[in-house]
């Protein structure tokens, strides 16, 4: 199963892309970063359509979407676990996730989404999410292989 990470912005080097690389170099999974932007200076509908675009290009057809959205569902790691494994024996082969920029997704992702993830109700910066993400990806592999990482009930 292939995985893609779709999102708006351009990371730098930092403390952020470093804890994101350190996560994706530990999957099992082959993760794939794809940044997307847009450099015109649109007013915010007009950017966020126009991010949703260059993020919908990033998914390949068939592939499982999940965006990270505040309105989403917050899970368990034993229940995100439980999706990527559902999602695996189904024989998906593709599951794409896509974080949004400043003003959130356009409703156009909302709609073609399989899932809305949420990481609960507080605001966090999107170059923090990557590596809040890699790492749950990383937990959730380590749940469904029953390895000692996740000490969670």
């Amino acid at each position: 199963m292939r995985l893609i990470l779709a999102a708006v912005g351009k990371a730098k080097p930092g403390p952020e892309r470093a804890l994101f690389e350190q996560y994706q170099g530990r999957l099992g999974w082959p993760l794939t970063l794809k940044e997307v932007e847009e450099k015109r200076p649109l007013p915010p509908a007009e950017r966020k359509t126009r991010e949703a675009e260059l993020l919908l290009a990033q998914v390949p057809p068939g592939a499982v979407l999940v965006a990270l959205d505040e309105r989403g569902k917050p899970q368990s790691s034993p229940a995100f676990a439980e999706r990527l494994r559902d999602w695996r024996d189904q024989g998906r082969a593709c599951i794409a996730f896509l974080i949004g920029g400043a003003d959130g997704h356009d409703e156009r992702v909302r709609a073609r989404a399989d899932m809305l993830l949420s990481f609960g109700s507080m605001t966090w910066p999107h170059m923090l999410v990557r590596g809040l993400l890699a790492e749950q990806i990383y937990r959730a592999e380590c749940i469904l292989a029953n390895h000692p990482y996740h000490r969670g009930e």
